[in-house]
């Protein structure tokens, strides 16, 4: 395969459906993808957070927006033959770990079934040519061990997130080797490949259980931040890294066919990877009179230690990261502080999506 050069002309026009327009990643893509000219549809539940960067950057403005649930196959049936996509990015979840054990039935429907749907209908519609089911760094059975994972680690997951988005990754292998096989690509014409990426930061998420929002919100009301894994690493990263990393993606899709399937892993740097309470001190010292910390622990299972092995994107597709963390916690934090002053979101968020570009 060649790698691929993200090109802004490949997508003008392009008819796009995109699950979870209405989340924080979703609505960062979609107003790049709106940026670039192509016709983006959108289904998704409403916002689950209020304020939301949906609502606050006007995302479902100038596009297709269709709110729905995933767990309902008619609706998502209504959808795709109405939109009739070329491009799928599948991005729709359940996507927090702690309400993963409140509701594991309900993670599992949406994340499990959801995605389920989405592929059955591409079967059943056609006409896609390329699709990407993005999952998460979760998805391996991590054993706390000090190297990273690749591709082709073993799946799994300790709590009810994970797990559901490991068997997202079965689901997508099956329905790929099932009805989408490259022996047969000249007559499906449908390339299909998952993406993992870690925990992602940037303006616009207001997900409670997640550690920069939790950050912001306490300290803008004037209280200290409650940590419960304070020494556990994370893979950090600008959400805008891995969402390049699946346009390059569907993109190589597009172009290269099923060349381009399988799983793919969208990391940052080593020297990105660094613990929650590190992440902490960082913001404080960008935050005037930082209140603090203080830790209690939670009973609740969280990996301690989860790095990823990106060297299949950055040799193969070209991908890398633009932003370093100390970078993507500053556009963070000016994002946090331009909505504070009431500035317009949506002119905020394109002008850091401009500024992304010009560094990719």
């Amino acid at each position: 395969m060649e790698a691929v050069a993200l090109n802004p002309e490949f997508w003008r026009g392009k008819r796009i459906l995109l699950t979870g327009h209405s989340g924080f990643k979703g609505g960062w893509l979609t107003l790049w993808l709106q940026s670039w000219g192509a016709q983006v549809s959108g289904f998704a539940l409403a916002p689950a957070t209020s304020p939301s960067l949906f609502d606050l950057a006007r995302v479902g403005k100038g596009i297709d927006s269709h709110i729905g649930d995933l767990c309902d196959l008619s609706a998502v049936q209504r959808v795709m033959a109405e939109v009739r996509p070329e491009i799928v990015l599948h991005l729709a979840a359940q996507p927090l770990v702690r309400e993963g054990y409140r509701d594991p039935i309900g993670t599992y429907a949406s994340n499990v079934m959801g995605t389920l749907h989405v592929l059955e209908t591409i079967r059943q519609v056609g006409g896609v040519r390329a699709c990407v089911v993005v999952t998460t760094d979760k998805v391996y059975a991590n054993q706390e061990w000090q190297w990273p994972y690749r591709e082709n680690e073993a799946l799994g997951g300790h709590d009810p997130y994970s797990s559901s988005k490991a068997c997202c990754e079965l689901v997508a292998q099956s329905f790929a080797a099932s009805y989408f096989p490259a022996t047969r690509y000249a007559e499906h014409g449908l390339a299909l490949a998952t993406a993992r990426a870690g925990n992602v930061l940037g303006g616009g998420d207001f997900a409670a259980d997640r550690l920069v929002p939790d950050v912001l919100a306490a300290w803008s009301r004037g209280e200290p931040v409650t940590l419960r894994y304070p020494q556990a690493v994370r893979p950090w990263q600008h959400a805008l890294e891995p969402l390049a990393g699946y346009l390059q993606l569907a993109q190589g899709l597009y172009e290269q066919g099923t060349a381009v399937a399988g799983a793919w892993n969208f990391g940052p740097a080593d020297t990105d990877m660094c613990s929650v309470g590190e992440v902490v001190e960082r913001l404080a010292a960008r935050w005037p009179q930082a209140p603090g910390l203080q830790i209690e622990p939670s009973e609740l299972h969280e990996a301690g230690l989860l790095r990823l092995d990106s060297s299949r994107a950055r040799q193969l597709l070209g991908w890398r990261p633009c932003w370093s963390l100390d970078q993507c916690l500053q556009q963070t934090l000016d994002w946090h502080l331009a909505w504070q002053r009431g500035e317009d979101m949506r002119a905020v968020t394109q002008a850091q999506l401009a500024a992304y570009w010009s560094r990719a």
